[in-house]
């Protein structure tokens, strides 16, 4: 398989890795990308496991608790640009759309475009987002959302960054899930507990250890390695299980031991505003001439 330049700059980003090293990865690889990521990891070579490219696009995220019902719910909305995106009537509409998904639990996106509208039942979803396109004078688009009913909390960052969407067993502790709830939104774990976690991911992690260990510059015996393995596999632990992390407030603690059985963490759901999303790439020069042709 063949790679481009492209190809190496964007495995240099996603790894940190010096360019000939990428270079050379993916040439051991057959330009396949993620046996790139591997090889890197296992050579030492990668500055960081969990450092990934992320491109962001426009928009917020946004929470919604309904006090009637007891559903919460998480949304992203995107649009072209950051300027659209901090206008108050673009913010309302999102929260709009949110208490909607609250109210009339779709299925998804799909189904709630096709919804009668909870702020204006004469028109559809879609119609309100298409009235809203021409009045902001820009593209509009609800990407996704996650309803859950019960014991809920909510964490929005720097005006809709990120969010989180937390589900715990009881109401009886608020301050402490709101302080599990920034956790989530500052740590970024990927599942709960020990139990909850990929068992295909910590086997592959294993593996990425397992030869960076072999690649140490002093051999070591299979017993000494096997000890050091399973002491990184702990450390992985502590970094996407949620209960296994650093309280972020007090170091010393883990988030299990924070909660101290005050109640049971349900399920979480954590967006970032992008978080996958193809941006638009402008040059600057074009830009300007764009702008004067206009004017």
């Amino acid at each position: 398989m063949e790679f481009t330049a492209k190809d190496v700059m964007t495995l240099r980003e996603r790894s940190g890795a010096g360019m000939m090293d990428c270079k050379k990865a993916l040439k051991e690889c057959d330009g396949d990308m993620e046996k790139a990521m591997d090889y890197l990891r296992e050579k030492s070579l990668a500055a960081s496991a969990k450092k990934a490219a992320r491109i962001a696009a426009e928009g917020i995220v946004d929470c919604f608790v309904c006090e009637k019902c007891g559903a919460g719910v998480i949304i992203e909305v995107n649009c072209e640009t950051d300027f659209v995106a901090k206008t108050d009537a673009f913010k309302e509409l999102v929260h709009s759309l949110a208490k909607h998904v609250a109210k009339m639990n779709p299925a998804s996106v799909e189904e709630m475009m096709a919804q009668p509208y909870v702020e204006d039942e004469n028109m559809t979803v879609d119609a309100a987002i298409n009235a809203a396109v021409a009045k902001i004078g820009e593209k509009i688009t609800v990407r996704r959302f996650h309803r859950v009913e019960g014991c809920v909390d909510t964490y929005i960052h720097l005006g809709g960054s990120r969010g989180v969407l937390l589900q715990v067993s009881n109401n009886d502790y608020p301050e402490v899930a709101h302080d599990v709830a920034m956790q989530i939104a500052a740590a970024s774990p990927t599942c709960i507990s020990k139990a909850d976690c990929n068992q295909d991911d910590v086997a592959h992690e294993r593996e990425i250890l397992i030869e960076q260990a072999k690649n140490e510059p002093k051999p070591k015996p299979d017993a000494i390695i096997e000890k050091m393995v399973e002491g990184r596999i702990e450390k992985y632990y502590k970094e996407v299980c949620l209960l296994e992390q650093p309280f972020v407030k007090d170091q010393g603690m883990s988030v299990g031991q924070m909660i101290n059985g005050r109640f049971d963490i349900i399920s979480f759901t954590s967006y970032v505003m992008g978080e996958g999303l193809e941006k638009r790439q402008e040059n600057f020069a074009d830009e300007v001439m764009a702008q004067t042709k206009k004017a």
